[in-house]
């Protein structure tokens, strides 16, 4: 299993979650974030915002499925300015459900 965490701006969170719940991965957590990558942040004019407003989103798929969810994620995304987002790949050893003590591997 692979735990995929995207960071992407906060119009595209609606359409990414749209998009990953049409192909088949329905199941996922949600995070308003603040950052700021290699840009360090954003001038409007005289007004510089040093952490703009980010939404993560974090999918666990196994491991076959990550190519897809990140295809569809940067498909999404993509509005092809700077800021786009940024997208982690972690693997996942174990998971439990909390209700039933189940685990997952």
């Amino acid at each position: 299993m692979k735990m995929v965490r995207a960071i992407v701006r906060p119009e595209k969170e609606n359409d990414v979650v749209l998009a990953l719940e049409a192909k088949g991965f329905p199941a996922l957590t949600k995070a308003n974030v603040f950052g700021r990558g290699r840009q360090k942040g954003l001038s409007v004019g005289a007004v510089h915002y040093d952490e703009l407003p980010k939404v993560m989103l974090l999918i666990v798929v196994p491991d076959q499925d990550v190519e897809t969810v990140l295809q569809v994620i940067q498909d999404t995304a993509r509005i092809g300015y700077e800021g786009d987002g940024r997208i982690f790949v972690s693997p996942v050893l174990e998971s439990y459900t909390i209700r039933t003590g189940e685990k997952t591997v």
